[in-house]
């Protein structure tokens, strides 16, 4: 199918899955084009795309270079803080932080402020990053002492499962603390975002609250 009509596709089920008074308006498709050919996403582009994401850095910086200027660049990958120097101007929103290390080179190296997700590990798998659901608070209010990050909400990747109902839980959880975080009015997080879902549970995130919603396969596919 072509990204114009899996875009259409994904709206409708978005559409049909919005959570009933969380969301006024549907979740924000970031189209992830890590497996895919710039042509590709130029393609989501014309589709209507506007929101793109990469987590390896040449990739980032080949795209952004490529889409028109008013697409709006998400780094949704672990950044090494060795690595941000690379990158970190460039990006509009990064989907990744996590550690006390990276925000001290973020702050350090950008020359502007950078809208962070903080990076939550709700499921608490050891194979993914993120801090736990009681370290948000801490690690958010610990933040505020680095004048080039902005906390605009929270990020986790779910387990990969068909357990839907353990998906969902994910989510609301997530969603919890967001609105735990935005209700301490907090100036330097305002926290009013939640980036979750992809390709196989985007559906289940859209009905828990998610305002930005990850594809890649489902809407740009794969390159052989």
């Amino acid at each position: 199918m072509s990204v114009r009509a899996n875009l259409e596709e994904i709206k409708s089920t978005l559409q049909a899955n919005m959570s009933s008074g969380d969301n006024p308006s549907l979740p924000n498709v970031i189209a992830v084009t890590k497996y895919v050919t710039i042509e590709r996403a130029k393609e989501a582009y014309e589709a209507g795309v506007r929101h793109f994401g990469e987590n390896r850095i040449e990739g980032f910086l080949a795209k952004k270079e490529a889409l028109p200027d008013d697409v709006t660049m998400h780094f949704i990958g672990s950044l090494q803080s060795r690595k941000v120097k690379e990158v970190i101007n460039d990006v509009d929103y990064l989907h990744a932080l996590d550690r006390k290390s990276l925000a001290k080179e973020i702050d350090k190296r950008a020359d502007h402020t950078i809208n962070c997700f903080v990076q939550v590990n709700v499921s608490g798998e050891e194979t993914k990053h993120g801090v736990t659901l009681d370290e948000v608070m801490p690690f958010i209010e610990m933040l505020q002492q680095y004048e080039h990050i902005r906390v605009v909400g929270l990020m986790t990747m779910a387990p990969y499962t068909d357990d839907q109902p353990y998906l969902k839980s994910i989510f609301e959880q997530l969603k919890h603390k967001r609105d735990e975080i935005q209700a301490h009015k907090l100036a330097h997080a305002p926290c009013t975002e939640l980036s979750m879902g992809m390709s196989n549970d985007y559906a289940i995130a859209a009905e828990a609250g998610a305002t930005f919603v990850r594809i890649g396969t489902r809407l740009v596919g794969k390159e052989e």
